[in-house]
Order: structure tokens, then sequence, then C-alpha cells
């Protein structure tokens, strides 16, 4: 029987202080993949010369974990990940080191240092704004109405194990038409709770397609403006980073 085999040298440094981050994709990099994000952000932590603690191991890696990372293709001014690090130091200081490090478009907008509980655990449900380019508005808001009046809204989507037909509608929480554009297009908000599986607004745009026959003639501008533990007086998303902020005012 062979051997196992043991890493030479010493152990990794432990960590001893972890940082909640958000950051928005924004203009061309909205087409940036997690991977590509992943990739982009190991080089901007060597860079910033921010000290990451590392996983243990033949292969050891920097201790970095996403959460929810917005689809492929759409905008955002709500993504997260969190990071540890080997020596304590200023979230704001990192914040402006990575800013600089990323390129234009990858924006580090906040750093906090985590307090008690899962972030992931906070983050029930998105803000999307879409932009119905193309559209009458008029189309848009009928539709909507009609979308909200159903009971179950199906889509159908491509997973690993195959296509997949889920209900849409139970995961809309608030869905209107708020205004126009600088160039008349419709301006769709909704909020949409997060689900297994997840419910993209790609998703809902196809069941509202089945659903009303209403379709956009051009892709809309899809960006999402939030994402948080839905709040209790209304629907709305609040700041999953606010307990991590008031942690550190009282600490």
């Amino acid at each position: 029987m062979a051997r196992q085999r043991t890493p030479e040298g010493p152990p990794p440094a432990p960590a001893v202080q972890k940082l909640r981050i958000r950051y928005a994709k924004r203009g061309r990099l909205r087409f940036s993949s997690t991977r590509d994000f992943s990739r982009a952000l190991e080089r901007a932590l060597r860079r910033a010369d921010v000290p990451m603690a590392f996983s243990a191991g033949f292969h050891p890696h920097p201790l970095v974990s996403y959460a929810n990372a917005a689809p492929t293709g759409t905008a955002s001014e709500a993504e997260y990940f969190e990071i540890r690090v080997t020596e304590r130091v200023d979230p704001e200081a990192v914040r402006a080191a990575l800013d600089e490090a990323l390129p234009e478009g990858l924006d580090v907008l906040e750093v906090v240092e985590a307090g008690p509980g899962s972030l992931a655990d906070r983050l029930q449900a998105s803000e999307w704004r879409l932009v119905v380019r193309g559209a009458d508005p008029d189309a848009v808001t009928a539709a909507v109405a009609r979308y909200l009046a159903c009971d179950r809204a199906e889509a159908t989507r491509t997973f690993k194990t195959g296509p997949r037909t889920f209900d849409t509608r139970g995961a809309v929480l608030a869905m209107a038409v708020t205004g126009l554009d600088e160039e008349g297009c419709a301006i769709l908000r909704m909020v949409v709770r997060h689900t297994t599986p997840s419910v993209r607004p790609d998703d809902i745009l196809t069941a509202l397609r089945a659903v009303t026959g209403f379709s956009p003639p051009v892709p809309p501008l899809v960006t999402r403006l939030a994402q948080g533990p839905l709040t209790d007086a209304a629907v709305g998303v609040a700041d999953p980073l606010a307990a991590d902020k008031d942690a550190a005012g009282s600490g």
C-alpha cells in the first residue's frame, strides 16, 4: 500500500481576521464570470500586498469565499466575497488598495471586519432593475399586471443534470414599472427571494413571455441593486453588512 505523503515545509500561518467585501460589476465588466473575477482578484490581492491566509496541503490557495454571484452579463452593485488574513489590517486601507489593483468596472465599494454569523444566511433576496428597451412602456406595465395575477409561472433552464422546469412566480415578492429612463424605456424593478434553484431575471422574462405573450424586442439591461435580508416593514432588501458594522462600532 502506498504511503501517504506529507507536505514539506511549515504549515501556513493561521488566519487572524476575516473581512467581508462588497464590490460592483459595471460597464463591460458585467460580462465577466465568477471565474474571471476570481483570477483578477487573486492578482489584485498580490499587487495590493494583502496578507492572505492560505489553505494547507500540496496545493495551497488563498482563503477566499464567494456568495451568490450575479449571472454573467448582468451588472451589479451588490456582489460579496470574504477573505481571511494572517495579520490584522485596516478594512478601509484594504478597500482602497484592492480597488486600485482591480480593473475599472470591478469596483470595491466596502470592506468590513466580519462579525458573528454567516454572510450567506443573510442573503435572502435581491432587488433588480431592468431597463426594458424597445418596448411600449404601457405594454410592459400590462404584462407585469398579468404576471402578478398568476398563481404559477414556469421557466425551464438547463442545469448540469439536464433541463429542469420550475416556478418563478413564488419567488417574486414585488414587481412594478417604476418610471422611464432618459430614452423613454420602461424601468422594471423587482424583489426576488433567493430559492433553490435560483430564480434569475432571465427566468422571470421567460415565464413572463409564457404567461402573457410579452417579450422584449432586445435584451433588457439588468442590474442587481442590492441583496441581503428581507426587511420586515415592507418588501425590500436590507444591508447584509449592517450587523458587522454595528459590531465594529460597539467594539
